[in-house]
């Protein structure tokens, strides 16, 4: 059984008149203790999707599944199932922490909490915040309390909605230990974050979404072998390129970093026995390689290849 079963579902919402397509027939399955990556542009239909699977939304059609639970027919079997970190910093300011935790595992019936409540807090480097009421917090204190509020009932899945958006380096390394342990454990964590180091580093499976559909759908490693190959960075002697380049290697080019300098490019490549017949070609133009690096694509590439229309699944 699928830790999340996502069959089928559409979205569209009306906005001057106009349908507009959130979701256009999503079908994926999360398994069990996955760390899972949900990923695409502003607009893809990432957090519709995510509300949807919460139950904050209902689809057109299609149907949801947590852990075999159908988020509409069996809803509180479901959202118990399930604990959601939202993008957005919502809030009660007349409690402490402390308060705000235990009023959410009342939400699910849970008594006698406190053991897993300073456990969580501990883990969370909120437990100097415990008395603080929650509106004297920062920004990102209130992030970690969104988080401990999604883990005080102990759910199996665990959905992160940009955990991590706004806030600094030694939240980040906290929150992604104490999820990492828990996805040890057995728990399924689902993530949707801009920061695709934070997804390559973590997530086992990625799904793209582009456009309320899903256009690649694979483990981290065949994803990025599949889709982009290697790079070939290359920087020329200024006073030696006598010669346009060739022909032959402007379709490997990469597009250049706009702090990139003008002698210094980098091709796509799919294996290390292009490298000779390309640096034959820069010679046999005039050209001078004063440095050469060959790196592994990481995620980034793979996301601008898709997102421009490049390969889908």
């Amino acid at each position: 059984m699928a830790a999340i079963q996502i069959s089928n579902v559409q979205k569209s919402y009306q906005s001057a008149g106009k349908k507009l397509q959130a979701l256009g027939g999503v079908s994926l399955a999360i398994e069990e203790g996955e760390f899972f990556g949900l990923l695409g542009p502003n607009g893809a239909g990432k957090t519709t999707l995510i509300s949807i699977i919460a139950g904050l939304n209902r689809a057109d059609s299609g149907q949801v599944l947590v852990q075999g639970h159908d988020v509409v027919r069996d809803y509180r079997a479901a959202r118990s199932k399930l604990g959601v970190v939202p993008q957005e910093l919502v809030f009660d300011p007349f409690f402490t922490v402390r308060e705000t935790l235990r009023l959410q595992s009342g939400y699910f019936g849970i008594k006698n909490n406190d053991a897993w409540i300073d456990e969580v807090m501990e883990n969370l480097d909120l437990t100097n915040k415990a008395d603080a009421n929650m509106r004297a917090l920062s920004g990102g204190m209130k992030r970690r309390v969104l988080v401990a509020q999604a883990l005080v009932h102990k759910p199996p899945v665990i959905i992160l909605d940009e955990p991590t958006a706004g806030v600094d380096v030694e939240l980040r390394q906290t929150l992604w230990k104490f999820i990492s342990r828990l996805n040890r454990e057995g728990h399924t964590i689902v993530l949707t974050t801009h920061y695709l180091e934070e997804a390559q580093a973590l997530c086992n499976r990625v799904a793209m979404l582009k456009a309320g559909k899903v256009v690649a759908l694979d483990t981290m490693s065949a994803l990025i072998k599949r889709i982009s190959g290697s790079q070939m960075k290359v920087q020329l002697a200024q006073s030696a390129l006598s010669a346009p380049l060739p022909s032959s290697l402007h379709n490997l080019i990469i597009p250049a970093d706009t702090q990139a300098e003008a002698n210094s490019f980098a091709l796509r490549i799919t294996n290390y026995a292009e490298v000779e017949p390309i640096l034959a070609n820069l010679r046999q133009a005039g050209c001078v390689v004063e440095d050469l690096q060959l790196q592994q694509a990481d995620l980034e590439d793979v996301f601008l290849q898709i997102m421009g229309g490049g390969n889908p699944q």
